[in-house]
């Protein structure tokens, strides 16, 4: 797992994508802190390292990067982590578009081309 504070490119992305799930990478975002990591087997494993290192749940949220793939598609907003009723999610998914939002707004600041 790797922790992801500064831009990182594509192709590094492809390559983590490719030598785990194939076509995809899991991702925790930390919508609050502006970082996510990425590259865990479970998205559970990605939200504890963040949280170890002083992130709140509240501000987690996974999802999956399709990094062969371009546009809308590229990001899939579904985690067993997302499911938080006391947060008004009810879903795998992020319920609430501004927290989409900023979501990809990080994955565009963090992922390179």
């Amino acid at each position: 797992m790797r922790i992801i504070e500064e831009a990182i490119s594509r192709e590094e992305l492809k390559r983590m994508a490719h030598a785990g799930f194939g076509d995809m990478i899991k991702a925790v975002v930390d919508v609050e802190r502006g970082i996510m990591v990425l590259d865990g087997e479970l998205h559970a494993d990605e939200e504890a390292l963040l949280m170890e290192g002083g992130s709140r749940q509240s501000d987690l949220w996974g999802i999956n990067i399709y990094p062969d793939i371009d546009g809308p598609d590229q990001i899939e907003f579904d985690s067993m982590v997302n499911i938080r009723p006391m947060q008004g999610n009810q879903t795998r998914g992020v319920d609430d578009p501004s927290t989409r939002n900023r979501i990809l707004q990080i994955i565009k600041k963090l992922v390179s081309s």
